[in-house]
């Protein structure tokens, strides 16, 4: 610790290494429509097997999850994120990753075997909602998903009208 002018101390070494890493979560990529297509229930979190210039191209901001989707493999015991698209790193070179391919989701044996028994006997599907750096590392949240009709859609529709409507009029009562 280092003494600096009014009694302030600053940190030194591996400590104030230690005090710039940040511990909160970075946004990379958001599906927001995975809200308005399923009705969302648990929520997890796994990490992405990713390669450097995906990791470059996500930090940027880059990258979709509006075709998304997860793969459980039978044979293998494994998660897979099908169709996200993550473009290539526009500085890389010609060992660029490809921008679709599948990537590796590292879970936990009891999360997987929980996962599957649930797909397989109610009836849902997995949707990924958003990739995010925490930590700095890449991590993939999805939730059991299950999918809405046309006339859930129109539901919910009317029933944010209905709240928009709502505050407008509190809003105006409040101002007078």
């Amino acid at each position: 610790m280092v003494p600096l002018a009014g009694g302030v101390v600053e940190p030194v070494g591996i400590v104030a290494d230690m005090a710039k890493k940040t511990s909160g979560v970075k946004l990379a990529v958001n599906n927001r429509r995975a809200r308005h297509d399923y009705f969302l229930d648990d929520r997890y979190e796994a990490g992405l097997q990713l390669v450097g210039t995906e990791v470059k191209s996500l930090r940027e901001g880059r990258g979709s999850l509006a075709e998304a989707w997860i793969r459980l493999d039978k044979d293998t015991g494994e998660a897979w994120l099908e169709q996200a698209h993550i473009p290539e790193y526009v500085y890389g070179n010609r060992n660029n990753h490809l921008p679709s391919r599948p990537r590796k989701l590292l879970l936990h044996r009891h999360e997987l075997d929980h996962l599957a028994r649930d797909v397989a006997t109610k009836g849902v599907t997995l949707v990924p909602t958003r990739i995010y750096f925490s930590h700095g590392r890449a991590k993939l949240e999805f939730a059991i998903g299950k999918g809405k009709n046309v006339s859930d859609k129109r539901q919910d529709a009317a029933k944010r009208d209905a709240q928009r409507q709502i505050d407008r009029a509190l809003k105006a009562r409040r101002s007078r």
